[in-house]
């Protein structure tokens, strides 16, 4: 089956100040050795002065060791260190000088790696680098001019030097100082745009949200076969105009550079079955039969991450599967465990593996059907695998199928069982009568949520800022984070906690970045659902929450 695989790679576009030190070190070595073993040449010919041998030998030894140090030093501390830049620079600049003077003639073709030295500090570390660089190159040429009698007795072959070294590198600062303008002006644009598409799309989310209410509320309202098809075409419509928004957020908070990884122990059964019935509805409206392979594994990976990644691989999977089975398992790969997703689609061209992982890519012929998407997904999958250390590949066979796997995710100890699951009564006994303080400031939101709320039973007092009087008589508080007048939704919990003296069950509704949201709630225990939200997952959150609430009541 040809497949292609994507390994980690390192996130964001410029290396990190240890790595350029860990280059420049490796570069170090690399010519230093080179510039060891022209000496050796030239000292076993007998070109170096007698007088000199000793002296260069003596070099040949001490830079090739300093060197070795410099670079193991690196490798032991990576993080930047000025004091120990400056010491390489020294290093360098010394043994040029040494080799420059005491080489006669046949070491004047060492004047290439003071060019060279000097112009890779200012490509490496900028233009203050730049410039003192050079000005330390120029004293070296002034040394060698005093101290070789070779170039003394050479005016205009010094005059040579000192131009070429003082013209290159302005050169070359010019071009890298275009360089950076052109590589800051594109990062501006590029963080211009991920504000657009944060704003737009928490902006758009807004009313998306409230029709998908709205569309749940005059799903209940007694419609023809003929009504509820239209109404179950808006409820696909407004999955697919929803699945696109996510992508592009998670797109804004990739190219940020706010996704931070937080690992913790995840029960991977759990964490499957979560996903599957994100996806039931939309299975069910794509003739989707999808199927999750029980597994007792645990692993160590930051659960909202992984969910983004296995649901936009699961997102693909239902797209293309054309009425066939999707299968969700996992795989023991000796210490790691990895998550596969099977489809028997249409499988993908050979030719087109390499660059399904890419932005925008979509596989599309003349006569295919229109598949929704802008092919953000599996872009955002690479990313994010890269992010958490993790890898992804994909195997595919035209008219056979496709699998998808996320590889390198590390096993723990099993949890021992814990007790039984508690007795699950009806959702409409659950919910009825279920009081719930609704906190939204945007008027049709917050008209949409409760008339759907109370279209389940519920009872339904509604705030659109911070609570009143009154407002601790609730079993549940759902509210939106941003209330406007400074005001969040987590403060609302914290103000409706500490009059009632219990930690009353909450969900927070947002349109922005969901693992953002609930860094700032700083409260473990409130759920965090992602703008729009499905009617079938509101509700099932919900019960699961009057649930647990009854479970522990009774225990």
């Amino acid at each position: 089956m040809p497949s292609v695989h994507v390994k980690p790679a390192a996130a964001g576009g410029a290396p990190a100040s240890g790595a350029l030190e860990r280059s420049q070190a490796i570069v170090r070595m690399t010519t230093i050795y080179l510039g060891v073993g022209y000496m050796t040449y030239q000292l076993a010919r007998g070109r170096i002065p007698p007088d000199n041998r000793t002296v260069i030998a003596t070099l040949c030894v001490v830079i090739a060791i300093g060197s070795l140090l410099l670079l193991l030093a690196v490798l032991r501390w990576p993080q930047p260190n000025r004091a120990r830049r400056i010491l390489g620079t020294a290093h360098d600049y010394a043994a040029i000088l040494v080799a420059l003077i005491f080489g006669g003639e046949a070491l004047l073709p060492i004047y290439a790696l003071l060019l060279w030295t000097t112009i890779g500090n200012g490509y490496r570390y900028g233009a203050r680098y730049h410039l003192v660089a050079v000005a330390v190159a120029l004293l070296t040429l002034v040394a060698v001019g005093q101290l070789n009698d070779y170039v003394r007795g050479q005016p205009y072959l010094l005059s040579t030097l000192f131009l070429t070294a003082i013209l290159v590198p302005a050169y070359g600062h010019v071009l890298v100082t275009r360089l950076y303008r052109a590589r800051d002006e594109a990062m501006e644009a590029s963080r211009a745009k991920s504000r657009f598409l944060a704003q737009a799309s928490h902006d758009l989310r807004q009313p998306i949200h409230a029709i998908s209410l709205y569309t749940a509320c005059l799903r209940d309202t007694g419609l023809d076969a003929e009504q509820r098809r239209m109404v179950a075409s808006i409820d696909r419509s407004l999955n697919s105009v929803s699945q696109l928004f996510r992508s592009l957020l998670d797109l804004s908070v990739l190219d940020s550079g706010r996704a931070v990884v937080k690992a913790e122990a995840i029960a991977l059964d759990h964490l499957l079955n979560d996903i599957a019935r994100q996806n039931a509805e939309t299975a069910q409206w794509s003739g989707v039969t999808l199927k999750v392979v029980p597994t007792r594994s645990r692993i160590l990976a930051d659960a909202g991450l992984l969910g983004t990644v296995l649901q936009n691989i699961v997102s693909n999977a239902l797209k293309y599967a054309s009425g066939g089975p999707v299968l969700i398992g996992c795989r023991r790969q000796g210490h790691v465990m990895a998550i596969q997703v099977y489809d028997r689609g249409p499988g993908i061209a050979e030719q087109h593996l390499p660059q399904v992982f890419d932005e925008f890519y979509r596989i599309h012929a003349p006569g295919d059907r229109d598949i929704d998407g802008v092919g953000l997904g599996l872009s955002i999958v690479r990313r994010l695998t890269a992010l958490m250390g993790l890898s992804v590949s994909i195997r595919s066979v035209v008219g056979k199928g496709t699998c998808v796997t996320v590889s390198g995710l590390p096993l723990i100890a099993a949890e021992p069982a814990g007790p039984a699951a508690p007795r699950m009564v009806s959702a409409p006994t659950v919910i009825g009568g279920y009081k719930v303080l609704l906190i939204e400031d945007d008027p049709l939101v917050l008209a949409a949520t409760a008339t759907l709320l109370e279209s389940w039973g519920c009872a339904v007092r509604r705030e659109t800022g911070m609570p009143g009087d009154g407002s601790e008589d609730c079993d549940l508080v759902l509210t939106d984070f941003d209330l406007g007048e400074k005001t969040t939704g987590s403060e609302c919990i914290a103000e409706v906690r500490r009059r009632t003296g219990r930690q009353v069950p909450a969900i927070v509704m947002t349109g922005h970045d969901p693992e953002k949201v609930r860094q700032l709630t700083e409260q473990p225990d409130v759920v965090v659902l992602s703008k729009p939200v499905r009617p079938a997952e509101l509700r099932s959150v919900i019960v699961a929450q009057r649930l647990t609430a009854h479970s522990t009541a009774e225990g």
